[in-house]
C-alpha cells in the first residue's frame, strides 16, 4: 500500500530507489535527509486509513545521522514510519569503510526496533515484520539498514572491495608480499560473501 517513498538519494540507496519507481511508487527527492524522514512522518498522520505508514530512504552514515530530529519527534508522537538507510559491505563494516558508522546504535533510543538485511533471502520477510512492527501496539518508528552487498551485483561489489581495502588499478596494492597480502585479502573476503549469497539462495 505504499505510494510515495521520500529520499535524498545516494549511491548506497540507488538500487531501493529504481524498485520503488518500477513499481508505481512515486519517489520524492528532498534537499535533506532530515525533511524525507518528517514527510514520511506527514504522510501517516494525515491518512485516513490506519493501515498507512510513511516510508523514507536515505544513505549511508551522514544520512543516517541527519534524521535523529525527525525519528525523535515521530517517536514521542507515536507515528509509525519505516526508514530505510543504506550501509558498506558487510565485511567491511566497522574497518573504516566509507560512510561507516554504527547506525543502529545511534538510532536505537529513537526508534521502537531496528534490523540489518544480510542475505537477499531475507529482504521481504524483514520488511513485512519492519511494517508491522511500526503500526502495532503503541506506533513508531522503525529502522531497517540495507549493505551494499544486499543490494548491488556481485561486480559492484567486487568494485567496492577494491576500493576500500586499497587494490588494483595502482590504487595502493602494491606489489611483492604487499600486493600478495591486498590481493589474498580480497579474494577471501569475496569468497566468503559469495558463499553467503548462495546460501541465501538455496
Amino acid at each position: 500500500g505504499v505510494k510515495h517513498v521520500f529520499t535524498l538519494s545516494g549511491g548506497h540507496i540507488s538500487p531501493i530507489l529504481v524498485g520503488a519507481k518500477r513499481r508505481g511508487v512515486t519517489v520524492v527527492d528532498v534537499r535533506h535527509e532530515v525533511n524525507a524522514v518528517f514527510a514520511a512522518d506527514a504522510t501517516s498522520r494525515v491518512s485516513t486509513s490506519p493501515n498507512t505508514v510513511g516510508v523514507a530512504v536515505v544513505t549511508a552514515g551522514p544520512g543516517v545521522a541527519n534524521t535523529v530530529c525527525a525519528l525523535q519527534n515521530a517517536y514521542s508522537q507515536r507515528s509509525p514510519l519505516v526508514l530505510l538507510g543504506g550501509a558498506p559491505v558487510g565485511l567491511l563494516r566497522g574497518r573504516g569503510s566509507l560512510q561507516d558508522i554504527d547506525q543502529q546504535a545511534l538510532l536505537a533510543p529513537v526508534t521502537k526496533w531496528l534490523a540489518r538485511v544480510d542475505r537477499v533471502a531475507d529482504i521481504v520477510s524483514t520488511l513485512e515484520t519492519a511494517f508491522h512492527v511500526a503500526r502495532s501496539g503503541v506506533p513508531g518508528p522503525v529502522f531497517v539498514e540495507f549493505p551494499l552487498d544486499v543490494l548491488y551485483p556481485e561486480r559492484v561489489v567486487r568494485e567496492q572491495f577494491s576500493k576500500e581495502i586499497g587494490g588494483g588499478g595502482g590504487g595502493g596494492g602494491g606489489s611483492g608480499a604487499s600486493g600478495w597480502r591486498h590481493e589474498r585479502v580480497r579474494c577471501n573476503a569475496w569468497a566468503t560473501t559469495a558463499r553467503r549469497h548462495a546460501h541465501a539462495l538455496l
